[in-house]
């Protein structure tokens, strides 16, 4: 009986005891590093070391690497900048498909301009002869993804991919040609498809506007003045290098270079809806244009990303969480321009993460961007 009672009353006895083995001990959270806090200025809108810690763990988490820079600028101010290792406020950074955002404005000037018409058939010669269905195809249709042009983005194995041949294989001399000749898979306007030689046939219709002769000489530095006199020196973008194909025509889609403080530049410019201290370089409208949704893909504007739940496919940036208005410059490999107008916010991550890998930096970027309230 005795035993019983003791077999019975024992456990409890060591109860207490037991107790204070499993609980938990207080979770301390490590000190961020001198490099991390250097980062972010004294007095930020937000809590100085939630900022750093965000900023942080892009940089430091295995998940989220290889960041290279990042910038966090708020109503004008910077408020965060901090490089990896080898790279510096002076380095320039490919845009890859950043530069489709940068295309999608000079577009738009030419429109202001009177060069070009948003709900004309776009005057390309090609596609100009009698009974060519292309012909139909307008300048709106493709600045939003929608010409209905055969094209097949980052397929597998690579060197079969549209934009890998464009760039890199038959069609590198003359990617507009390439691009042009493709024939329609789509009744145009019916279908959204995410193309990079759409960006360089918008492109070669600015250099078709703007250059006095036909000659790859001319066709360059007629682009290459435009982009400078009236985006790039009025921004302040100082460090920024289009690349051109050897037919002179801008690669529109993938290859603009340019600073990190000069990505952020352009995405305050966006912010500000194509104004730069009080001097509209781009009418309004166009920039409520650009980031208004395709009528075929939600998350999709022209030639820019919103942080919208997708129509088809998986989302590109955080629409669960993050501002309705977010819109953004979005570059293979990871490139970020995250622009935010309700938030008074842009925020750049530039770096090199293969795509399959992407989601971790999205998600990062996504709670750096709900610091800000």
């Amino acid at each position: 009986m005795a035993r019983n009672v003791f077999a019975f009353i024992a456990p409890l006895m060591l109860a207490p005891a037991l107790f204070g083995c499993s609980a938990s001990a207080p979770i301390t959270t490590p000190p961020l590093s001198p490099e991390a806090l250097a980062a972010v200025v004294h007095n930020p809108t937000v809590p100085r070391e939630a900022l750093a810690r965000a900023v942080d763990a892009l940089f430091t988490d295995p998940a989220a690497q290889e960041t290279r820079a990042v910038i966090v600028i708020q109503d004008g101010r910077v408020l965060a900048q901090r490089y990896a290792p080898g790279y510096h406020e002076n380095t320039r950074f490919v845009s890859w498909s950043m530069a489709k955002s940068v295309t999608g404005v000079m577009i738009g000037m030419l429109i202001s301009d009177g060069r070009l018409r948003l709900d004309e058939p776009a005057p390309i010669p090609a596609w100009q002869r009698p009974g060519d269905p292309r012909g139909e195809i307008t300048l709106r249709q493709l600045l939003q993804m929608r010409s209905g042009l055969r094209h097949g983005e980052a397929v597998l194995p690579p060197f079969q991919s549209d934009e890998v041949r464009m760039l890199f294989l038959d069609g590198r001399d003359a990617m507009a040609r390439y691009a042009e000749d493709q024939p329609l898979q789509f009744e145009p306007g019916q279908k959204w498809v995410y193309s990079s030689a759409t960006s360089v046939i918008l492109a070669d219709l600015a250099a078709r506007v703007l250059s006095p002769a036909p000659d790859p000489e001319s066709r360059r530095h007629a682009v290459a003045d435009y982009l400078r006199t009236r985006l790039f020196e009025p921004v302040g973008m100082h460090s920024m290098l289009p690349e051109f194909d050897a037919s002179g025509t801008l690669i529109g889609g993938s290859l603009i270079h340019g600073t990190a403080r000069d990505w952020a530049r352009f995405g305050e410019f966006m912010r500000n809806r194509g104004a730069v201290s009080g001097a509209q370089l781009l009418p309004r409208q166009w920039i409520d244009f650009m980031v208004t949704p395709s009528l075929r893909e939600a998350q999709y504007g022209a030639q820019i990303w919103l942080n919208r739940t997708p129509t088809t496919g998986k989302p590109a940036l955080f629409p669960d969480r993050g501002p309705r208005d977010l819109f953004a410059c979005l570059g293979h490999l990871g490139q970020y321009v995250l622009v935010s107008p309700s938030r008074r916010l842009v925020v750049v991550r530039l770096g090199k993460t293969q795509e399959d890998k992407l989601d971790p930096v999205t998600s990062r970027l996504g709670e750096l961007v709900s610091l800000f309230k």
